[in-house]
C-alpha cells in the first residue's frame, strides 16, 4: 500500500508572515501529487519542502479570493521553465474557468504543457490513482467548495486456517479469491467472502478551505483520519470570524469532534497570532488531538 504523506506548505490567512506562507496543503502519494489551494509563493515552498512532482498532478481549490489562488501562474510557469510535459488538472468552484483564462492570457508567456480547467459542484468527484475526491459545500463569503480524499478499500487478509482446512492450495486459486473470484475446489464453491477477511477503509482527509462552521463541514468529515478546518481566529473574536466568513479554532474543535475524526489540523491562521498557544488551548479543550498545523509540517497519514 502506497505511502500518503500530508505535505503543508502555507498555513496563514489573508497574507504571508514570516512564518507562514499562504495556503497550500500537498498530498503526496505514489504517482500523482495532490495540491490544495495555491497561494501566492507556493513554488518556493515546493522547493524548500522538497517535494518532487510526480507525473499526475491536481490542485483543487476551494475558492478564489487571492490568498488561495494567486499562486497559480507562478507555479505553473516554474514547472514549464523545468520541462514538466504531462498535463496539470485545476479544480475549483463556479467562475474557476473565467480566472485561468485571466492569469494565463498569451502576453504571460507560454507553456510546455497543457492545463485543463474544472468547474465542480457539491457532491462532483474526481478519480485520481486509488483515491476518489469529492466536493461539499462550505459557508464562506463567495462560492466555496471543501474537499474529502478517500482512498480506496484495501482487501481484508486471506482466511488461511480456512483455505488450508479445506486444501485449496496456495497460488492461483488463492489470487482469483483475492481478484474478489469465486472458485469450485474439492466439489464445492469457496466465495471471495469466505475466504476473506472483510476489507479495511481507507484513508480519509478533509479539507475544508475558509468556512465558517457549518453542518455540512461535520457531515463529511465522519470517521475522517485527517480534518484540516478553517481555524483563523480565537474564540472571543467569534463575532469577527462570523463576519468574514471564517471559524475559530473552538469551532473546528467542535465539528472534529462531532465527526469522530482521528486528528484535526488548525489552519488558515490570521497573522495576529505571532504564537499559537491559544489557539491550541482553546481547540484542545473541546478536542484533545487538535494540532496547529506549522509551514513544512509533514503528517504520514497511517493505515488503519
Amino acid at each position: 500500500m502506497s505511502e500518503m504523506r500530508l505535505v503543508f506548505l502555507g498555513t496563514s490567512g489573508g497574507m504571508p508572515t514570516k512564518k507562514r506562507g499562504l495556503p497550500a496543503v500537498a498530498v503526496r502519494m505514489k504517482s500523482s501529487l495532490i495540491l490544495f489551494d495555491c497561494g501566492e509563493g507556493t513554488q518556493r515552498q515546493f522547493l524548500q519542502a522538497r517535494i518532487g512532482l510526480k507525473p499526475g498532478f491536481h490542485i483543487f481549490l476551494s475558492h478564489l479570493h487571492g490568498d488561495h489562488v494567486l499562486g497559480i501562474p507562478g507555479m505553473l510557469f516554474t514547472l514549464s521553465m523545468n520541462g514538466r510535459k504531462e498535463e496539470v488538472n485545476i479544480y475549483g468552484p463556479h467562475q474557476t474557468l473565467d480566472f485561468l483564462k485571466a492569469v494565463l492570457r498569451p502576453q504571460f508567456g507560454s507553456l510546455s504543457f497543457k492545463v485543463i480547467g474544472h468547474e465542480m459542484e457539491p457532491g462532483d468527484t474526481v478519480r485520481i490513482d486509488n483515491v476518489t475526491v469529492s466536493c461539499f459545500q462550505t459557508d464562506h463569503t463567495t462560492s466555496s467548495l471543501g474537499y474529502v480524499l478517500k482512498e480506496d478499500e484495501r482487501p481484508g487478509k486471506m482466511r488461511q486456517e480456512f483455505l488450508d482446512s479445506l486444501g485449496v492450495p496456495r497460488g492461483p486459486l488463492w489470487g482469483r479469491l483475492q481478484r474478489g473470484e469465486s472458485i469450485t475446489f474439492g466439489g464445492r464453491v469457496i466465495t471471495p467472502d469466505e475466504a476473506m477477511e472483510p476489507p479495511k477503509p481507507g484513508r480519509k482527509i478533509v479539507y475544508t478551505g475558509d468556512t465558517r462552521p457549518c453542518e455540512a463541514v461535520v457531515q463529511a468529515s465522519r470517521q475522517a483520519d485527517v480534518l484540516i478546518h478553517d481555524a483563523t481566529f480565537e474564540s472571543k473574536l467569534r463575532a469577527k470570524a462570523l463576519e468574514e466568513g471564517h471559524s475559530t479554532a473552538e469551532d473546528a474543535a467542535i465539528a472534529a469532534a462531532k465527526a469522530s475524526v482521528r486528528r484535526l489540523y488548525l489552519f488558515h491562521i490570521s497573522p495576529r497570532y505571532e504564537e499559537t498557544d491559544l489557539l491550541l488551548i482553546e481547540a484542545r479543550a473541546v478536542f484533545p488531538e487538535s494540532y496547529v498545523a506549522e509551514d513544512f509540517m509533514i503528517y504520514v497519514v497511517p493505515l488503519r
